[in-house]
């Protein structure tokens, strides 16, 4: 009996690694769930919101590596993908998503549900096709798979529901993609590097993302140039740990000694990172940037130098031509800064510290005071976490408190909406990294906000028995939208958010639920919840009032801010 085209599309993922689909079931699929459900070695994982599925997918394929995959019937069910796919694209995490379309002789005549995918998905694809016939196959699977693999995207296979069932000649099968060349730039620009670096007096490097694979010649290069390291959010979970060098993050969630570092330099060494805010660049460095992707070089800098090419294989060739540095100046200046910050961080971290706050939210619930610092909570996760945790952040606050007060140790992983900064990542990318590793413990960092936008996603992490750890930051805010309002001399506005128990809700979802309102509680609440073996939601009081402080502040900043608060105390007093 002949394969369909479902069974060999399903096949070929199994053959490329794939081990969980994500998505929600429909007419349209009916071929393709029917047969991940008779394959060995694949599972379709049920999400409630298909965005849910699409985080999901993206959340494996940038802690495994591989290929990531979600599922949207046809017309709605497709749609939904986006906000997901586009937070995978943008984290140049391989994604594949299977969009249901209407019959073929359907094409066109504005069908039921029907939207044209391949132009809804252009996009925010590296490939992006319709299967109408069997006879293209395996060749659109083969390369839907080899695009997102080697551009490191999303690719967008849709499939009319009268293709899927059609039979495939004997002995088709997809070819398993095998993987990419490292290669380096040319030896003579290196040589102009180096040049250029062995004439520098004080040399700070920015590391991304893209240096992952890099961190021991990163360290090497910095320990012969006595350079410190600023670290953006998304490579946090490479230079955290055993880091002599590195000062933290630089940017909003930053901190002074990186701005310092970076102000300080007459020579900035950016490796595998894409930063996209101009302002926090220095403005008379000499900058060398090292990339895999020539569209990167000088994107968001004035660049002087590009090294197009694999940054291990760049900076081991490029370290023997490097001068060892004498002076550790510019290096031990930054670290007694960094330092120095830190030890300040702590004392916010004490739950004790001013976290007594009375009156009423603007809401009108009660709010009786022993509201919790934030900083708190989070430090409280990171004495407790496990060695091999494996921690997702919503956009906004709760990456704030993670990047300050999470020190990610050797083996720890972290993943968010970091490019895209979308809210409600955390829960969805939390339940990609349950499936794709059961035996680690993973904890996300939510906001109340992102959390309740696709809150029925709690009752997938309790089908499957998936013990993921919720922390929220029950602000009762849109906090970060806040900060931005006050920061631009405007008054708090349409940001208060009435939320119910959240502990309570997720206990009737059938998962556990803490609910946390004083701080004497919150060290032993959280150990409660790392140590139960099912999904927990722990629901944190935290004050709404917290704010973080950029490592650069702008006088239009402070003054911001200051009318903000003013403005909201007369409207206070006038209620």
């Amino acid at each position: 009996m002949s394969k369909t085209v479902s069974q060999t599309l399903v096949d070929g993922l199994v053959d490329c690694g794939v081990h969980h689909v994500y998505g929600v079931v429909g007419d349209a699929l009916n071929s393709v769930t029917d047969a991940i459900r008779r394959t060995d070695g694949i599972d379709w994982i049920a999400t409630r919101h298909e965005e849910v599925a699409a985080f999901a997918a993206g959340a494996v394929a940038q802690l495994t590596g591989g290929l990531g995959v979600c599922a949207g019937t046809v017309g709605p069910g497709a749609i939904h993908l986006l906000n997901g796919l586009y937070d995978a694209a943008k984290s140049h995490a391989p994604v594949l998503a299977i969009t249901g379309q209407v019959p073929l002789s359907e094409l066109g005549s504005h069908y039921f549900q029907e939207v044209d995918n391949d132009h809804v998905f252009r996009d925010v694809s590296v490939f992006n096709h319709t299967i109408t016939s069997a006879s293209q196959l395996p060749q659109l699977v083969e390369q839907a798979i080899e695009a997102a693999m080697s551009r490191r995207g999303v690719a967008v296979l849709s499939l009319p529901g009268d293709v899927g069932p059609q039979p495939v000649p004997n002995g088709t099968s997809v070819r398993v993609f095998t993987g990419i060349n490292r290669s380096g730039p040319e030896i003579s620009l290196l040589e102009r590097a180096a040049s250029r670096i062995n004439s520098a007096h004080k040399v700070t490097i920015l590391a991304g993302a893209g240096s992952h694979g890099a961190r021991d010649s990163v360290l090497r290069v910095a320990d012969a140039l006595h350079a410190p390291i600023v670290v953006t959010l998304k490579a946090k979970e490479t230079y955290d740990w055993d880091n002599e060098f590195q000062v933290g993050q630089t940017g909003l969630l930053g901190n002074p000694a990186a701005h310092q570092a970076l102000d300080d330099c007459d020579l900035l060494l950016m490796v595998g990172t894409d930063f996209p805010y101009r302002d926090w660049y220095p403005d008379d460095a000499t900058v060398i940037q090292v990339d895999t992707d020539p569209s990167h070089i000088g994107r968001r800098t004035a660049v002087d130098l590009g090294l197009v090419g694999d940054a291990d294989l760049t900076l081991a060739t490029l370290l023997p031509k490097l001068n060892a540095r004498t002076t550790r100046h510019h290096l031990q200046r930054a670290r007694a800064a960094y330092a120095e910050w830190n030890q300040g961080q702590q004392r916010l971290a004490d739950p004790d510290y001013e976290h007594h706050i009375t009156g009423r939210l603007r809401s009108g619930l009660d709010n009786p005071g022993h509201r919790i610092r934030p900083e708190a909570v989070a430090a409280a996760v990171n004495d407790q976490a496990a060695d091999t945790a494996i921690f997702t952040a919503d956009t906004g606050m709760s990456t704030v408190w993670l990047a300050r007060f999470v020190h990610l140790k050797r083996g720890q992983r972290l993943v968010g909406s970091f490019n895209l900064g979308s809210m409600a990542n955390a829960m969805p990318q939390a339940i990609g990294a349950a499936t794709a590793h059961p035996d680690r413990q993973v904890i996300a960092f939510c906001g109340d906000g992102g959390l309740t936008m696709l809150l029925g996603d709690i009752l997938t992490a309790v089908r499957y028995e998936l013990p993921v750890k919720l922390i929220v930051f029950d602000n009762h805010r849109l906090g970060m939208v806040k900060l931005e309002q006050e920061q631009a001399g405007l008054p708090e506005f349409g940001t208060v958010l009435p939320n119910p128990d959240l502990a309570a809700v997720a206990e009737a979802m059938g998962a556990k639920g803490i609910r946390i309102s004083e701080p004497k509680r919150l060290r032993s609440g959280i150990a409660e919840a790392l140590a139960h073996d099912g999904p927990v939601l722990v629901d944190v009081l935290t004050n709404p009032e917290e704010i973080t402080v950029p490592g650069k502040v702008e006088p239009g900043q402070a003054w911001g801010f200051a009318i903000a608060k003013l403005k909201e105390t007369l409207r206070s007093e006038g209620q």
